[in-house]
């Protein structure tokens, strides 16, 4: 059933891959949209320092399910995606008969949260699909095939954009694939790109610590997945120490995830263990300190389908700290970060960390490139100039029978 006039619109944001607020898109749209007057419930996992099943942050209510494990490879990922598609649906029905909602927002991955929107649609509710990964190139780039799983993970994505009525890209790729491959109606696709909130991004004063005595730092910050390219930055690492002859480099890699143990033993297999410091999951405070310390931020994202299409938040957080760039020359990275980034020759390890001592030997380099990216995030990047589409984006969800072609 619709809204009846006058009471604010109800939104479910449905999550399954990290909890809120850890998620920062995520926890930024729910805030962006509980400022504009909806009235916003979260279902998401529970995870490290957010353990409560339910309770209200800033007006949002979040209600948390257990998250399982943390699953590698595919009938793994079909167990964890189960599990949470109960809980998940569980979790909504309770939402719907307490206080009811009027949207769900699905935010991927994995794309199996379409069947929970597909049954409340039928019950007069409207699906919105906020595509945060590219799941049959997540999948490729994760197990390095294709197959039948794949076949299956791209009838799911299809299927999802036939669920939607309002679907939200995080760049152009990834908006061309929803009208392209998604066959959804131009009109009902926006932009909102994966901003900084610049309200949060506090640099301060470096921590020598982080540099155990030596003269720079380069930093890191993500996921620790087999997809991410930590094992092409070890190697890069391992050039620079032992081919290089570098030895005042010290690498900070903030971020946890299930290849975190494996990579630490593989930068002992590399012997540049001493080089390397993995934090694992950390508070903001202790990344923040990090990226203010750092000399060169590094992406190693390798060159492949999914990365080419992506935009990593990462990149966005470098600029925003005003730190200079070493990464792959990948389609999106190139938008994002432009002149604030140095690009090595495709998945090319000994290039990429030639380009961070190239950075390193170039102090003034450093500081104008640094620049250049802190303003293209203040002026153009940043959350602050993606609400005005978020917003519209459900404009254009509550008034698709009225709205005229744009």
């Amino acid at each position: 059933m619709k809204a009846s006039a006058g009471r604010p619109r109800r939104i479910l944001i449905i999550v399954e891959n990290l909890p809120c607020p850890f998620d920062r898109r995520v926890w930024q749209e729910a805030r962006a949209l509980h400022a504009a007057g909806y009235i916003v419930t979260i279902i998401c996992p529970k995870g490290q320092g957010y353990d409560a099943s339910d309770e209200v942050l800033e007006g949002i209510h979040i209600l948390r399910h257990p998250h399982g494990f943390e699953a590698d490879g595919p009938l793994g990922y079909l167990l964890e995606y189960g599990s949470a598609l109960f809980w998940e649906m569980w979790l909504a029905c309770r939402v719907a008969l307490r206080q009811g909602f009027d949207v769900i927002h699905a935010c991927n991955p994995p794309d199996t949260i379409f069947l929970i929107g597909a049954v409340f649609k039928l019950f007069g509710k409207r699906f919105l699909f906020d595509q945060h990964d590219i799941n049959p190139e997540l999948f490729e780039a994760k197990f390095g095939r294709r197959g039948f799983i794949y076949r299956i993970v791209r009838l799911l994505e299809r299927l999802t954009f036939l669920t939607a009525d309002v679907s939200i890209a995080t760049n152009e790729s990834y908006r061309k694939i929803a009208v392209q491959r998604g066959r959804m109606n131009p009109h009902d696709v926006f932009v909102v790109r994966s901003g900084p909130d610049l309200d949060r991004v506090r640099p301060g004063p470096p921590d020598a610590t982080l540099l155990q005595g030596r003269r720079f730092l380069i930093g890191y910050v993500g996921v620790m997945g087999k997809q991410e390219g930590i094992d092409v930055l070890l190697r890069s690492v391992a050039h620079l120490v032992h081919e290089v002859g570098r030895r005042d480099i010290q690498f900070c890699l903030v971020g946890g995830g299930t290849e975190l143990e494996s990579m630490r033993r593989y930068a002992a297999d590399l012997r540049v263990a001493d080089y390397v410091t993995f934090t694992g999951r950390v508070s903001d405070a202790v990344l923040m300190t990090a990226l203010s310390t750092a000399d060169v931020c590094v992406n190693p994202d390798p060159v492949n389908e999914m990365n080419d299409k992506s935009t990593m938040n990462k990149i966005m957080e470098y600029m925003a700290f005003g730190k200079p760039i070493v990464q792959f020359d990948l389609t999106e990275g190139r938008y994002s970060a432009g002149d604030a980034s140095l690009y090595a020759r495709a998945n090319d390890v000994r290039d990429l960390g030639d380009k961070i001592a190239e950075l390193l030997s170039d102090p003034a380099r450093r500081v104008a490139m640094g620049r250049v990216g802190m303003e293209r995030v203040r002026n153009e990047l940043a959350w602050a100039h993606q609400v005005p589409s978020l917003i519209a984006a459900y404009e254009r969800l509550f008034n698709r029978e009225k709205a005229l072609p744009q």
